[in-house]
């Protein structure tokens, strides 16, 4: 039974409508008066926004036949632009992902015949990875799947809403990751070394 649940047992909410975050703002306040409950407004929808967010993508792209990390890893080589070739070191620093990630990713999607890999020229230990023909469509065919769908999603929200949430967001983001000292961004739910 998780937080929602638990703190929505005898309320009148449970069972009939979601038990929102300022239920469970309200549950904190009345139980433990001076609890700093103030961030359940805002970190709760993102933890069940990126929930939501996350399984519709992996449900769009399954329908395309390809997964989370291998449209990621064609669609930062695609953005590089032509010759759409990147290092594994920069292509790790644009996925925001490990060396073994970027490894992991790079040899699935080479053995689906999505992209290609080389020494790099006059730089020992480098590797070069370039999208071939077959990424290059495969990227062509998804990515207004997936955008497209996603700004279905946030169509609720007027223009005006959506830019003052983008920079609220990105205010939020640089600050915490700040706070942190973590700058990495990893796919939602999962840790460093699954993806």
């Amino acid at each position: 039974m998780g937080e929602a649940d638990r703190a929505g047992e005898g309320s009148d909410t449970v069972g009939t409508a979601a038990y929102t975050a300022r239920d469970i703002a309200t549950a904190w306040e009345r139980e433990r008066p001076g609890t700093p409950a103030t961030s359940i407004g805002i970190v709760t929808p993102i933890w069940q926004l990126a929930k939501l967010f996350g399984d519709d993508r992996r449900r769009v792209l399954a329908r395309a036949g390809v997964d989370t990390a291998t449209l990621d890893l064609l669609s930062v080589l695609r953005r590089s632009g032509k010759p759409y070739t990147l290092t594994t070191r920069e292509l790790g620093r644009l996925s925001m992902v490990t060396a073994g990630a970027v490894s992991q990713r790079v040899a699935r999607a080479e053995r689906e015949g999505l992209v290609t890999r080389r020494p790099g020229e006059g730089k020992p230990r480098t590797v070069e990875v370039t999208l071939t023909e077959a990424g290059h469509a495969l990227v062509e065919a998804t990515v207004d799947q997936v955008l497209g769908r996603e700004a279905d999603l946030i169509s609720g929200l007027t223009a005006d809403q959506q830019a003052r949430l983008t920079e609220l967001l990105g205010v939020l983001l640089e600050d915490v990751q700040r706070s942190l000292g973590d700058e990495r961004i990893t796919q939602v739910g999962l840790g460093l070394d699954k993806i």
